[in-house]
């Protein structure tokens, strides 16, 4: 069978990383093993992802697909990649073509069988409904899933406040803050964009130290910047270690010096 459509692909982007995805005998598309990403993928990628990638096919929709790692390699998180595979109606002769595009951007052309060719899918299934289109600072065809009204709640990051009066819990009430509410996936501690801009917050740089402050108690950390999304590492550390779950909220105030921020000071929500 003809896969023509398949190795233009492949020709035009021989310079950029890339893997394809098609089904196995007995296998379906949201069986494990569909959800590993290749090693020599990851190692192409040059560490541009490590927690993320974010998937964008041609007519302009994106998805944020988050990483783990386990013995058998990198994952992605399942309810990530089955969204992916019912929002696109993937189908057992489907082939999916990924491309590192920039950071932790990728692009994927999904392909079906079209005798005696594979033909590229360039529209949106009926079910879906399109969001909007990519602000610039993202690469191009990829839109703003985090701000999208239809993205899912249990993927975001940081939420509108559920703290009646956080100011309350601040050491010093001038201090910027935000109100992090736990989802299942807790690596790193993200700053959202409205809370930098709303405070007008500066990070130091890539893999800088920076420390989570909480009573009695200081903890290394560093920072680390994603497509100028900065995040603080070992926070899943912290949340195990106080025993914080899903759906818990705490308050998190943000200590500077010389206008860099240099530690999250951690504020246990009561119940």
């Amino acid at each position: 069978m003809a896969l023509n459509g398949v190795f233009d692909f492949l020709q035009e982007n021989v310079k950029k990383p890339r893997f394809c995805k098609s089904l196995p005998l007995g296998e379906n598309w949201k069986s494990k093993s569909m959800r590993i990403i290749p090693e020599e993928f990851v190692r192409s990628a040059h560490g541009a992802f490590e927690h993320r990638l974010v998937f964008s096919v041609s007519w302009g929709n994106s998805w944020q697909v988050w990483l783990h790692r386990d013995k058998n390699g990198l994952f992605m998180e399942e309810e990530d990649w089955n969204e992916f595979v019912d929002d696109n109606l993937l189908c057992p002769n489907d082939i999916l073509l990924f491309t590192h595009v920039d950071t932790m951007f990728t692009e994927v052309r999904i392909y079906k069988k079209d005798l005696p060719f594979f033909k590229q899918v360039i529209s949106a299934p009926q079910v879906l409904n399109p969001k909007p289109k990519a602000p610039s600072s993202a690469p191009p065809g990829f839109a703003p899933f985090a701000s999208s009204a239809s993205a899912s709640a249990s993927r975001a990051r940081q939420s509108s406040s559920p703290v009646q009066n956080p100011e309350q819990y601040l050491v010093n009430p001038q201090n910027p803050y935000f109100v992090k509410t736990l989802s299942k996936k807790i690596d790193v501690l993200y700053v959202n964009q409205e809370v930098i801009q709303r405070y007008g917050l500066k990070f130091g740089p890539h893999l800088s130290l920076v420390h989570y402050l909480l009573p009695g108690e200081k903890h290394e950390a560093v920072i680390k910047i994603y497509r100028n999304a900065p995040c603080f590492n070992r926070w899943a550390a912290i949340c195990k270690k106080y025993n914080k779950k899903e759906g818990d909220s705490v308050v998190c105030e943000l200590e500077r010096s010389s206008g860099v921020v240099t530690a999250v000071r951690v504020h246990f929500v009561d119940e």
